[in-house]
């Protein structure tokens, strides 16, 4: 190379590049291809299961992503029927509420329809009671009258008949009540 000096030419020799020499040249080119190789090696290496690792780790996302969606899907088909059992159990209570209410209102008609019959045959009982006792009272008043009109007759008869008279009057009274009949 040439510099121009105080305007005097000198020839200087040639120095490389950003001030590098040959050596420091060769070093950074050694080095950029010792970098390649270490990288190439490195790739080759490294790369391979660091991708297939990466590849599984992938893969199992996926994998864990679809078991999700799965359960998911599976927990609303269990939700679903949940729901649908809820509704049949719904059903089946109102169903059996319905004819519980149907059954006591039933046992209600039957035992107002046994206690009404039941009332009845008291009443009737009652009744009957009644009529015999008015037919037992009827008879006791018939023989009391019977028996005070005997004695006072019997008295009558003493004070105002004799003997004769009194014959003829019982055997009167006895024909005259062989031909009655007694009324209720």
């Amino acid at each position: 190379m040439i510099i121009l000096n105080n305007g005097l030419l000198s020839l200087h020799e040639s120095l490389p590049p950003f001030g590098m020499d040959a050596n420091t040249v060769i070093m950074v080119v050694s080095n950029l291809i010792n970098v390649g190789i270490l990288a190439a090696i490195l790739a080759f290496l490294l790369y391979r299961p660091v991708r297939n690792v990466l590849h599984k780790r992938t893969e199992r996302i996926r994998r864990q992503l679809q078991q999700a969606e799965d359960e998911m899907t599976r927990a609303m088909e269990l939700r679903r029927q949940y729901e649908l059992k809820m509704e049949e159990v719904e059903k089946e209570r109102d169903e059996i509420l319905t004819e519980t209410r149907k059954q006591a209102a039933d046992a209600g008609r039957r035992l107002l329809a046994e206690a009404k019959t039941e009332a009845d045959m008291v009443r009737d009982r009652a009744a009957a009671n009644v009529e015999m006792e008015w037919e037992r009272a009827q008879t006791k008043m018939r023989t009391t009258i019977i028996d005070v009109s005997s004695v006072m007759a019997e008295k009558f008869v003493t004070l105002a008949i004799n003997k004769d008279t009194h014959d003829k009057l019982l055997s009167e009274a006895m024909s005259d009540l062989e031909g009655m009949t007694w009324e209720n």
